[in-house]
């Protein structure tokens, strides 16, 4: 009787040193957990809480054990509200659940954690509390963070590189449009020679169809169907080698085209390249047919007679300067012949002024025959008239006015049924001989003039004699 008491206290002992080293262990294997483990009872209270909780929010597990309302301490106030809610779900029905969610730091940061939710039951399978087991996935969110970021800031320059591409190609709409009403040609040659752009302008001034393309065309290509019009294309080929060797800004130059039309081109370097290069050439074409046409006619209204196309009185005296001082350099002579017409009066009177007018035309004709090509026909005004002849001599003018007196009095003309004709008083003038400016050599020639009509008209007379 004495052994079983014996026996019992040493089993009751060795319960209780089991019970220490379990307890031991528990505390050891708690004590390792990496993440958090907590349990709530079904009132939500914290009953325990693992010592690791404190590596993640920097919190002692005896403030979380002592709280009123423990979840609201430990869990960010964004999450919070959503994790009653789980956890009141998982209270109700029992199955786990699993999401993600901050946990608060004392230093008002905070972790993210993996949760998993589990329902605690009794020995009668009843819930009776809410087990937590959390996993510390910050650096995975770190790593998720850096990610989104960095895809967010690809984004971000896509779309910006979307953004510029867009602006970039409505701008090149914008100006292709812009390009395209000018009337100026545009080309555009690459650093391979090759065509790059070109506007309609410089389609129809070369001739091209509306719809051809010559993008990629090389220069060389284009040079050869160019070529059947222009007046001298070797000229106009010499002239683009010029500009093509030289990175200036090249001067305007002026070409024909066998069809009449003449237009200018100017040509600079396109700026850019990595190797300070230039990315190629333009090309700017401009038709300038019309201005010249204009220029012309401005010239010859202010140069020539209206009625006959002789040149005008302003013309000759420009002329006069101009033959005397190239005269006296020279030490040559020039020639002037003066005359007005012998009974122009008389029709111009009798048949109206538009019989007088078709008389000047029809001897400003004749005479151009006459005249030389070196010499110049002006009409002075009303019936005066007057010859320049360069490198004149006596000899020389009593020729031509010989000539001119014979071809003013072969003319004809007729009104209203009745022939007309008239004569010349010719007066001649040389250079040195007779004066050496421009009023003493008019002065003589006229002088020589009236004495021609003095004589009985239809004559010429030489000044001096």
């Amino acid at each position: 009787m004495l052994k079983i008491p014996h026996i019992w206290r040493r089993s009751a002992r060795s319960r209780k040193a089991d019970d220490a080293a379990e307890l031991a262990l528990l505390r050891s294997v708690a004590k390792g957990i990496h993440g958090v483990e907590a349990m709530f009872s079904h009132d939500g209270r914290l009953r325990w809480i693992s010592p690791s909780v404190e590596r993640l929010t920097a919190r002692l597990p005896t403030r979380y054990l002592g709280a009123d309302d423990a979840l609201a301490l430990l869990v960010h106030s964004s999450d919070l509200a959503y994790c009653r809610r789980v956890m009141g779900e998982v209270l109700a029905s029992g199955e786990a659940r699993d999401f993600e969610l901050r946990l608060q730091r004392d230093d008002g940061r905070f972790n993210w954690v993996a949760c998993h939710w589990r329902a605690l039951r009794d020995e009668q399978g009843g819930i009776e509390g809410v087990r937590l087991s959390a996993e510390d996935i910050q650096a995975r969110k770190e790593t998720e963070y850096t990610l989104l970021e960095t895809v967010a800031e690809l984004r971000r320059a896509q779309a910006l590189r979307e953004h510029y591409l867009t602006r970039s190609n409505d701008e090149r709409h914008r100006l292709s449009a812009l390009l395209n009403v000018i009337r100026l040609g545009i080309l555009f040659i690459d650093r391979d020679h090759r065509v790059l752009y070109f506007n309609s302008a410089m389609l129809k001034l070369w001739g091209y169809p509306p719809e051809e393309n010559l993008i990629g065309v090389r220069d060389v290509v284009l040079q050869s169907t160019i070529a059947p019009l222009l007046m001298d294309p070797s000229a106009y080929f010499a002239h683009i080698a010029s500009v093509v060797r030289s990175p200036q800004v090249s001067e305007p130059h002026e070409f024909k085209f066998k069809d009449g039309r003449i237009v200018t081109d100017i040509s600079a370097v396109v700026e850019g390249g990595l190797d300070g290069r230039g990315i190629g050439r333009v090309w700017i074409y401009e038709d300038v047919t019309e201005r010249r046409q204009v220029a012309e006619q401005l010239v010859a209204l202010a140069e020539r007679d209206p009625l006959t196309n002789l040149f005008n009185r302003r013309r000759f005296h420009e002329e006069l300067d101009r033959l005397l001082a190239d005269a006296e350099r020279r030490k040559t002579g020039v020639g002037l012949l003066s005359f007005d017409l012998d009974g122009f009066k008389p029709i111009n009177d009798q048949y109206g002024h538009p019989a007088g007018d078709e008389v000047l035309i029809g001897l400003a004709d004749g005479l151009r025959r006459i005249v030389r090509r070196n010499e110049m026909f002006f009409r002075l005004g009303g019936d005066e008239f007057a010859v320049l002849v360069p490198d004149a001599n006596a000899e020389a003018l009593s020729e031509l006015a010989s000539r001119l007196l014979e071809g003013v009095a072969s003319l004809r003309f007729h009104f209203s049924g009745h022939e007309a004709s008239v004569t010349a008083s010719i007066g001649a003038a040389c250079y040195p001989d007779h004066g050496k400016d421009v009023e003493t050599l008019m002065a003589a020639a006229d002088r020589a003039m009236y004495r021609s009509k003095d004589a009985g008209r239809n004559c010429w007379s030489l000044a001096g004699q």
